[in-house]
């Protein structure tokens, strides 16, 4: 069925590409949030257990909106774990120690990664995709990555 919604499917394409590789990086990130809240160790461990249960519900939730977002302007969202590695701009972690402080700074760093990229896209969003839809979008997701990011540094001592 054809898509009117103002938006031709150039500009459609050009918005998915970068949505694509913003739900790639959301699903690095939700693993590696998982990650720590099953392998933290430490005096700290409930409360940081408990701590990144909270992020990783919220980036589910984020990951659900980008893949309805890219449906929502006539696309299918990528969805194997071989297309968000090829996708992602993050890294897998590999740390040898399983302590709060390691994982807020690695989870940190990807958040604001994640910041970094979606405000690079607001303005072009708008100006050469003509799509001020997604720009809201996207400056939405990167108001709740400052959020998320503030929690994870408000956890880091000196």
């Amino acid at each position: 069925m054809k898509i009117v919604t103002g938006l031709i499917e150039i500009n459609r394409q050009g918005v998915v590409r970068v949505l694509a590789k913003n739900l790639a990086d959301e699903t690095v990130l939700y693993i590696k949030t998982k990650k720590a809240h099953w392998h933290v160790e430490g005096a700290d461990f409930y409360d940081k257990h408990k701590f990144f249960e909270l992020q990783f519900k919220q980036l589910d939730e984020i990951m659900d909106s980008v893949a309805e977002r890219i449906r929502s302007i006539g696309h299918y969202a990528p969805a194997t774990l071989k297309s968000y590695l090829n996708l992602t701009h993050l890294t897998e972690s590999e740390s040898e120690k399983n302590d709060s402080q390691g994982f807020i700074k690695e989870l940190l760093a990807d958040h604001e990664r994640i910041i970094m990229d979606l405000r690079g896209h607001i303005k072009s969003f708008t100006d050469d995709f003509h799509d001020a839809g997604s720009s809201d979008f996207i400056t939405s997701l990167m108001i709740t990555h400052e959020k998320m990011a503030w929690f994870l540094r408000s956890h880091l001592t000196k």
